[in-house]
This record gives structure tokens, C-alpha cells and sequence, in this order.
């Protein structure tokens, strides 16, 4: 493994463009929009569309001069917008209507926003071989999840030719493509060779999918007989901990008494128009508008005990402080992986929480259900039962909780073994590159 960025091997798939449409990648991406947006008010503005007229003529004779005035469409413009965030956009490369968006007024494709993540990914390998002058970079086997998101019958297609390009400009001339979990099984292969016929079921379970493929193997040459994906990956467990944990502290669930016509009104407090941007943290800045922090402010103001969940969310809103959290939700996620209880430990928000490891296993009860139906359709696509695999990988970062290990452990005891959770699939797609497997 080489270093993408710092000193880790380990780089998050964010860009960052600002004003100038200078771009920075990985956690400087994230850095840098965290600073820019911190304490910022959001101010909206009308985006201009056109002019109309309106005039009172005839069928006799021309139109008079009329009245002239601006069209505007929808209010989504921030003119102090320091620069945009995109993470995780590999998720909308099968969404066709997602080929185009809109930044600082200038048209950008999907595949523009992805190229730099891939040039910055090539420059660091090119650096790492510097001492060999003729070994160029620009061929690769590209890892993809085995379904893309999208309601379209061609998500896939979509996305692999979108993949395709956008590896192109990167440099990337020369491509094969790999489904991630199978990449997954050729690292396992190619570490332990000599294994005899086996059946192996990968269960990739990372932050954005939960993919598994099923391959035949005799010794090094295999045969993949199935693949099945779904979007269920780390984030939606991290925004179920947010909503289950955090957002009580924050004042879901409160009511808010105003005066409103000289009438005094009691209601819940509209919290469910905060939900959507908290938990969605590259976006949770708009939520610095007044129309968000102004009942906010009113509240937080009341005399009763719940004032101070809504101080927390104020800091929380005019500090940008969501991303925060959701690191505070990861680390506290792999604590509870090795012990029982652990805290959820938010100091920017006073947020002190300890949990134990079986109501978290409760909280995310629906989540897990998902992956026990997703094994029995990859294995029902060819007709086998839990008795017909020999081995079972288990890789991804969120296959280390426990409890996705205790479903694993239960329908295939004894056969499930551990495979370099956040790496393999990396190195399976530089092995798989080298002795050329994948398909062009």
C-alpha cells in the first residue's frame, strides 16, 4: 500500500472546489469545507431565470409597451458559498439524471468531479515508482460494487462507462474492471494458495455497500459463480446511531410555546425539517439560514430544561459541527466492536452517552435483517445452501461488528475467516492487474 494522503494509505473519496475551481482531494477536501463554513450565516438568493412581459394589445394592432419583470426560479443560491464539497460521489454514477451539476454557475459533469480523486490517486502512485523510469503508470484494474445506486435497468452501464472515462482522463488507459468483493477473494487466493476445490463466499460490508460474490476455487484458478450487492454499507448505521442517539439531545420530540396574532400556541417543535441536513453533514451548512436558526433561537431562550438541547443545536448549526459528530459516531462504533460499552463522547456538544453493545445491536436490528436477506439471495441465485460454501471471507469495515459476525458465525459456523477488513480489495485489484484477470 502506498500513502494517498499524509502519511495513511487510507484516503476519503472527497473533492473540494472553490470559487477559483481549484480543486483538493481527501481529508484536506474535508478540512478545508469544514473551516470555510464554520460560524458562516447562509444567505439564499433567487437565481435569475429571465425577464417577462406583460401586455395589453389586440388582435388590430401591436401590443402596447406592457410591464416588464425578472423571472426567478427556486431561492438556492449562496452567494457566500466558499466552495463545494463532493463525497462519496461514486454513489450517483448510475443516476443518469444525475450527469450534470451546477457549480459557481458553471455547468460541471459527474465525471469532472470524480477525474481529480483519480489523478490525485495516480500522481501518488507515480511518485512511490519515481526510481523506476520506465514503468509508467497507465494501467489499472478498477474496482466497482457490484450494483451501483439507481432506479434505472442500466445503472450499471452507466456507471462503468462513466468510470471508464473518468479514468481516462486520469491517465488510466489501459483498464480492467473487478467486481470489490471478488477482488476481495484473489487477495485471500493469493495468500493462501494450494486451498483444493472450495466454494468461498465474500461478504464485503464497507461504508457505502454490502456486496458478496461466490467463486469456485482449485488451487489459484477460480471460476466467480455469482455477485449480489446492495446499498446498505457503515453510513446508514452511522446516521441511525445520529438519529437514535444524538437528535433527543438536539430536541427532537420537545414542544415549543409562542405567541403567534397575539394567540398562544403549543406545538412540537419542527424538528423533522432539521433531520434530513443534520445527518447529511456536507450539506448540514444550510442549515445556518434564519428560517432554521431563528425558531431555534426563540426556544433555546424558554425557561424549562429543554432550553439547553437547543443551545447544543444552535452550536451545533453555527459551528458547522455535524461532521464532528459523525467522527465521534465512528470511533465510538469500533469501540463498541471490541467491548461492551462504550461512550459516545461529543465534546464540542457537552454530549457524553454510554451505551452497551446489545442496544446498539437492537438500534440497528432492521439493518441487520437486510444482510441476513441479502445472503439468502445470493445463495438462493444458484440454488445452495449454507452447507455448500467451504469458506466464508468477511472484509469491509463493518464487518467487524459484532453482530454481523454472530449472523455470519451462525449460518456458516466454523468456516468464516477475518480477510484485512479495510485493504483487501485494494490489493486484490493490484494482484488481479498484474496477472491480468478482470474483464476489459
Amino acid at each position: 500500500m502506498i500513502e494517498l494522503g499524509g502519511d495513511a494509505a487510507i484516503m476519503p473519496s472527497a473533492n473540494y472546489l472553490d470559487k477559483d475551481f481549484v480543486t483538493v482531494i481527501g481529508q484536506q477536501a474535508i478540512d478545508d469545507y469544514i473551516t470555510g463554513n464554520r460560524g458562516r450565516t447562509v444567505e439564499l438568493s433567487a437565481e435569475l431565470l429571465g425577464e417577462e412581459r406583460t401586455s395589453a394589445g389586440s388582435k388590430d394592432g401591436p401590443a402596447g409597451e406592457g410591464d416588464t419583470s425578472k423571472v426567478y426560479g427556486q431561492a438556492f443560491n449562496d452567494a457566500g458559498l466558499p466552495g463545494r464539497l463532493f463525497r462519496g460521489t461514486k454513489r450517483l454514477l448510475g443516476h443518469k439524471s444525475s450527469d450534470r451539476t451546477l457549480i459557481f454557475n458553471r455547468p460541471f459533469r459527474l465525471v469532472a468531479l470524480v477525474t481529480p480523486i483519480l489523478v490525485g490517486i495516480r500522481k501518488a502512485l507515480q511518485s512511490s515508482l519515481s526510481n523506476l523510469a520506465k514503468h509508467k503508470v497507465d494501467h489499472a484494474c478498477i474496482g466497482h460494487p457490484v450494483n451501483f445506486e439507481g432506479n434505472e435497468k442500466q445503472s450499471n452501464n452507466i456507471a462503468m462507462h462513466r468510470l471508464t472515462e473518468a479514468y481516462g482522463y486520469a491517465g488510466i488507459q489501459e483498464q480492467k474492471f473487478c467486481p470489490e468483493p471478488t477482488a476481495a477473494a484473489i487477495s485471500y487466493l493469493h495468500n493462501y494458495p494450494g486451498g483444493g476445490d472450495q466454494r468461498i463466499l465474500t461478504v464485503d460490508f464497507g461504508g457505502g455497500t454490502l456486496d458478496f460474490s461466490i467463486l469456485k476455487r482449485n488451487n489459484r484458478h477460480f471460476n466467480v459463480e455469482a455477485t449480489h450487492g446492495i446499498g446498505l454499507g457503515g453510513d446508514r448505521i452511522d446516521q441511525t446511531i445520529f438519529r437514535e442517539l444524538v437528535f433527543p439531545l438536539l430536541g427532537r420530540g420537545e414542544r415549543w410555546s409562542r405567541v403567534v396574532d397575539g394567540l398562544n400556541i403549543d406545538t412540537l417543535f419542527p424538528f423533522g425539517e432539521f433531520e434530513d441536513l443534520l445527518i447529511n453533514w456536507p450539506v448540514s451548512y444550510m442549515l445556518n439560514q434564519n428560517k432554521f436558526t431563528a425558531p431555534v433561537m426563540q426556544r433555546m431562550t424558554q425557561t424549562d430544561p429543554a432550553a439547553a438541547k437547543f443551545r447544543r443545536l444552535y452550536d451545533l448549526i453555527k459551528q458547522n459541527y455535524s461532521y464532528q459528530v459523525f467522527e465521534a459516531i465512528k470511533l465510538f462504533k469500533a469501540q463498541l466492536s471490541i467491548q461492551e460499552t462504550a461512550v459516545l463522547d461529543i465534546p464540542e456538544l457537552d454530549i457524553d452517552i454510554e451505551l452497551e453493545r446489545w442496544e446498539f445491536e437492537v438500534m440497528i436490528s432492521d439493518l441487520l435483517f437486510e444482510l441476513e436477506q441479502a445472503i439468502s439471495l445470493i445463495l438462493g441465485k444458484i440454488n445452495l445452501c449454507a452447507d455448500d460454501i467451504d469458506l466464508v471471507l468477511r472484509t469491509g469495515g463493518s464487518s467487524l461488528i459484532p453482530a454481523v459476525k454472530d449472523i455470519l458465525e451462525n449460518q456458516f459456523s466454523g468456516k468464516v475467516v477475518e480477510h484485512d477488513p479495510f485493504t483487501s480489495v485494494a490489493a486484490g485489484l493490484a494482484i488481479a492487474d498484474y496477472y491480468d484477470y478482470g474483464q476489459s
